[in-house]
């Protein structure tokens, strides 16, 4: 079954990409209200595309954009199962006068499809919809009871899943969670990946003014609220990277020998970061290499920051206000809204004389850590080698899928996080794309786990 299973996902490839295109042709961006139709759009393409493959499928509304849910099982209930979890929503794609071609009208160019939310994360999700449709199509059955939950708010942080699945246990029961929305290191080289960071984020407000003010008049006898924001800003970091705020650093897993020995087997050097960024150079705290920065420690960013007169030409005046959003991935055993109190103190203690200062949209999630020696997790070891032609490294990733840690506290079973894109795929910036092969690659990955579950 499994060699004719896979034989006809070969033979239905051109069928899958036009089906990957006009799912990416919709703009679920969930973060834009403007976009809230497309969003809807996208989950009722989803919905009767699982029908098409064979499953039963259906819209669950929530307070925000609905879930897609589907199912399918067969006569024998002792048979596992395995719930695939996924997004089709996407991030915004502004700034758009740097992408190639128009992000919501998918190309495939050099053996890439290009589009927003080509690899985060519907080409890799769609990748195991394809694989359970060719068992179904091929054989009329699957090896195992097969469930999937795909939502439409994973890129503003999944406000409404973390309840659902607390309220919907029976529904969701399964052996295992399977979860591509990562990267491969190569395309014969699969990851593993053994935890995701949290998140913790807020945006800072610095007032100074009752309105923008004439710079020749006032200036020199006023605060400069976007000044101000820069000092305050500059103040959380030292030269070297580290994060100044007392206290932040108090609740870090710290990482073991073996650990940073598994770490260091990873391929990943200052040229490949280089080179997959443009920075001019890697840069961080210099006791740790960047593969344990990169998962393994703490971070505090600067996402945006705005103030005053931006237009064309000049404007001469002194703002009123200034803001910026923050945010901070955080690792095992730190508490994001201990780390926001914690951030949020160290910059009203940085701010100059002359400043009002205030925080809105606190949020965090959780970091999660996998253990690897579930049978369910060497299911899809075995299958992942089979695929790619190698076993797959065992890494820490930087990011964020915020709803693991509901699934681990909820659901209580092995999670198995193995992506299907690369490193270089531009996710959540211009000219994100999709290897043909990852998503080629990705459905054979998906059939043999299946058949090895």
């Amino acid at each position: 079954m499994l060699s004719q299973v896979l034989e006809y996902a070969r033979s239905q490839r051109e069928r899958y990409v036009e089906d990957l295109l006009e799912y990416l042709a919709i703009p679920s961006v969930s973060a834009q209200p403007d976009h809230a139709r497309d969003v809807k759009m996208a989950a009722l393409w989803l919905a009767d595309y699982l029908r098409a493959a064979g499953l039963r499928a259906e819209l669950i509304a929530t307070p925000g954009h609905p879930l897609v849910y589907a199912e399918w099982s067969g006569h024998d209930h002792h048979r596992p199962t395995v719930l695939i979890y996924g997004h089709y929503d996407v991030q915004p794609a502004e700034p758009f006068e740097l992408w190639q071609s128009d992000p919501f009208q998918p190309v495939v160019r050099d053996g890439y499809i290009y589009a927003r939310g080509a690899s985060d994360n519907k080409g890799q999700h769609l990748a195991h919809v394809n694989a359970v449709a060719s068992y179904l199509r091929c054989e009329g059955t699957l090896p195992v009871n097969v469930k999937f939950l795909l939502e439409g708010e994973e890129e503003i942080g999944s406000p409404n899943l973390g309840s659902f699945i607390a309220q919907h246990r029976d529904l969701l029961a399964c052996d295992c969670v399977m979860i591509s929305d990562g990267s491969l290191r190569s395309l014969t080289q699969p990851v593993l990946t053994y935890g995701l960071r949290g998140l913790a984020g807020f945006e800072v407000h610095v007032r100074c003014l009752a309105h923008d003010v004439h710079s020749g008049h006032y200036g020199g006898n006023v605060q400069n609220p976007a000044l101000a924001l820069a000092q305050i800003l500059a103040a959380l970091k030292d030269a070297a990277g580290r994060v100044t705020v007392p206290g932040f650093y108090d609740d870090v897993r710290t990482l073991s020998a073996e650990e940073r020995r598994s770490l260091a087997r990873i391929p990943y050097s200052e040229a490949d970061l280089v080179r997959e960024t443009g920075a001019l150079a890697a840069f961080g705290e210099p006791e740790f290499t960047i593969s344990e920065r990169r998962g393994a420690r703490p971070t505090l960013e600067v996402n945006g920051m705005w103030s005053g007169y931006i237009g064309p030409g000049s404007k001469t005046i002194i703002p009123a206000t200034a803001h910026a959003k923050i945010t901070c991935r955080l690792v095992p055993h730190q508490e994001p809204m201990k780390v926001i109190q914690q951030v949020q103190a160290a910059m009203r203690a940085a701010a100059p004389a002359g400043v009002e200062i205030s925080f809105s949209d606190e949020r965090g999630s959780p970091a999660s850590l996998i253990a690897l020696d579930a049978a369910e997790v060497q299911a899809a070891i075995r299958a992942a080698q089979h695929t790619y032609g190698n076993p797959p490294l065992y890494e820490l990733e930087g990011g964020s899928i915020p709803i693991v840690h509901d699934f681990q506290t909820q659901l209580g079973k092995p999670i198995i996080l193995l992506g299907f894109g690369l490193p270089e795929d531009n996710i959540h910036a211009p000219n994100e794309r999709f290897a043909l092969s990852c998503y080629e690659k990705g459905m054979e990955a998906s059939i043999r786990f299946l058949a090895e579950l």
